[in-house]
């Protein structure tokens, strides 16, 4: 007589065992109707799964978070039987849930098409009116094996085969259909009827670039279709703000396959990099920062001392010189910065200590995995470490979150969600220290009165941390800035300082911490937040003087150079080209002002302006002109 707890605190008595949908439905039949799955003490199981003891029950419908993970599974293996029916030679491989959708990885003979994905849809929606029931069954792994060898799914027989031999496997059919999945999924093929087929790229199996080439088909499923046609909308202004298309016009860098995934800088780009550092460089000078720079390449004995050597040794680039020393080119700009620390003495009166660092680190990322400014192999970080004692922690963290959350202002995101990411199963020092380090974080977040989402095992290696995720101007999230706190590196460098008794033992605690994280990364999530319309404080190019004949070349040389003398970045168009050609070009490159001179400027010693968005602001003075640009940088910036 199993006695069933809701999540409002009420109970319900069943003589019998009896399902999750059998609940619903003697809640209500609307709830039976919207059911999509449940959570039985803590563990999401299927509507028809049979509670048998005293349990607790949540009941998933669309409407909750847990529901839309599910109908995104249960939309992939829709896609993956449609997809079966019209190419039965297809072999299936993995289908998880991303943010906003799912992806199959597929093995075929030929490319997809947009056409092929046109008609995997039009099957889906067929399979979804017809309502097919999805059964879950239990099976030994060898007979698992048997049977997806007859149907000639040999990749999920490499799956399976990886899994212990005695384990139990759960697979779920519809219709003729059948796959290997955990699940739970919706009751029907009749709950998944708002999906869209996105794209198709390549994919490695098991993403190892040694192994065979594989089709990944991307889809996106949602509760709705207004949500659906919302979601297509901002994928649709993502594609037209894409950082790669808007640099064609704005002209800000290149990649090249001399270097994969290093980023060559052209003029107006660099001038952008070096306006972001200078920024910091104020930001952090006024936080009472030093700054420091430590070799790129360094010893292999460093590394195995941090311990990056046995935990990311494959992300790393590594040399062998004539002698047989191994060097690796820093992923890391910490244990650099700490073998900076231990030069000298340290006293307990020289901390906190705040070392900063613009550092250049190298990482090797698969090829596939590039993307732009977003996902490089070389980088620079906006890298501090502080050295601090233990009393000093939690106030430490205050202070860097104040100024993070400060600085993502400046840039105009004011919506900032922090991660809060605890120990990893693959970490290094105690758990009294992890415990302290953790509910260091904890407390400096509840003294500011932030909320935090919880990612349990996420944390660095050597410490836990937290992550701040941006969201843009159409709602997009971008993870940037991270704290860390760590007591482990110190510990292991045996890095130490006196404390107020004269002793020389004493263990600094040390916060690493990036505020833009990779600069490459944060240009390129401005760009695509700005539209390539920097803030006139931003911009690469501030101005624009426009002469309309060349008789007004030298006037409008000496416009442009008073305003440099003045602080503003700005620069000539003298071309021989149609003063409407030369508007035009400099409005699609964005630049915030052009500033048109003729001849009439010229004898009364005045500018015509006009704004990026072609809006003409009238004719001025030149003082007139810079009273109108100063307006627009605000003093706190540079």
């Amino acid at each position: 007589m199993p006695e069933i707890t809701l999540p409002d605190g009420s109970q319900r008595l069943f003589d019998h065992p009896i399902s999750v949908m059998d609940v619903a439905r003697d809640i209500g039949e609307g709830l039976a109707k919207a059911t999509i799955a449940g959570v039985v003490d803590g563990i999401q199981v299927d509507s028809s799964h049979l509670i048998a003891k005293d349990s607790e029950l949540k009941i998933l419908t669309d409407r909750t978070d847990e529901g839309l993970f599910i109908i995104r599974h249960s939309t992939a293996h829709l896609m993956a039987m449609a997809l079966k029916e019209l190419f039965p030679d297809a072999q299936i491989t993995i289908g998880p849930v991303i943010e906003h959708g799912f992806f199959y990885d597929i093995a075929y003979e030929r490319a997809f098409t947009p056409d092929d994905l046109s008609l995997i849809e039009d099957r889906m929606m067929q399979l979804s009116k017809d309502d097919y029931k999805i059964s879950r069954e239990l099976v030994e792994r060898d007979e698992a094996i048997q049977l997806f060898d007859s149907l000639g799914e040999y990749y999920k027989c490499e799956i399976i085969k990886d899994i212990s031999a005695d384990e139990t496997l759960s697979l779920y059919r519809q219709g003729d259909f059948v796959d290997l999945c955990r699940g739970p999924h919706v009751p029907s093929t009749g709950k998944l009827s708002v999906f869209k087929l996105t794209k198709v790229a390549g994919a490695y199996w098991r993403g190892d670039s040694n192994n065979a080439t594989l089709q990944r088909i991307y889809g996106t499923a949602w509760a709705n279709k207004k949500e659906l046609k919302a979601h297509l909308n901002r994928l649709e202004e993502a594609e037209k703000r894409d950082h790669r298309k808007l640099n064609k016009k704005l002209d800000l860098f290149h990649f090249s396959d001399e270097a994969p995934g290093s980023v060559f800088w052209h003029p107006k780009g660099w001038k952008l990099f070096l306006k972001l550092l200078e920024y910091m460089r104020k930001r952090q000078d006024e936080a009472d920062y030093i700054e420091v720079n430590t070799p790129d390449v360094m010893d292999r004995s460093l590394w195995e001392t941090s311990g990056h050597w046995f935990n990311y040794r494959e992300n790393m680039f590594l040399t062998k010189t004539e002698d047989e020393r191994t060097f690796a080119l820093k992923p890391m700009n910490c244990p650099g910065s700490v073998s900076m620390f231990s030069q000298g003495l340290k006293s307990y009166r020289d901390l906190p200590l705040r070392m900063a660092e613009f550092g250049k680190v190298h990482r090797y990322e698969p090829s596939g995995s590039l993307h732009g400014l977003m996902r490089v192999r070389h980088f620079t970080q906006d890298d501090a470490h502080i050295y601090c004692t233990e009393d000093q922690m939690e106030q430490e963290c205050i202070d860097v979150i104040a100024l993070v959350l400060d600085i993502y202002k400046d840039f105009g995101f004011e919506d900032v969600v922090i991660k809060l990411s605890t120990r990893p199963d693959k970490r290094i020092g105690s758990d009294e220290i992890w415990d302290k380090l953790e509910q260091a974080l904890i407390n400096a977040l509840k003294a500011m009165d932030l909320d935090y989402v919880l990612y349990p095992g996420e944390g660095a290696f050597y410490g836990p941390k937290l992550e701040f995720v941006l969201r843009d101007a159409i709602g997009r999230d971008w993870q940037c800035g991270t704290l860390q706190v760590d007591m482990n590196l110190p510990e292991r460098f045996n890095i130490t300082y006196v404390d107020e008794t004269g002793g020389r033992d004493k263990r600094p605690v040390l916060l690493h911490r990036a505020l833009f994280g990779s600069i490459e990364r944060f240009i390129g999530i401005l760009i695509e937040n700005y539209e390539g319309a920097f803030p006139f404080w931003l911009a690469p190019d501030q101005i624009v003087v426009i002469n309309i004949t060349d008789s007004n070349k030298e006037y409008a040389s000496d416009v442009a150079k008073k305003f440099q003398n003045n602080g503003f970045r700005a620069n000539c168009d003298l071309r021989n080209e149609k003063i409407g050609f030369k508007i035009r070009d400099h409005s699609i490159q964005r630049v915030p002002f052009i500033v048109v001179v003729g001849e009439k400027e010229k004898q009364s010693s005045t500018v015509s302006v006009r704004d990026r968005d072609g809006e003409d602001l009238g004719v001025m003075s030149i003082d007139e002109s810079m009273d109108l640009f100063h307006s627009k940088n605000i003093s706190r910036k540079i």
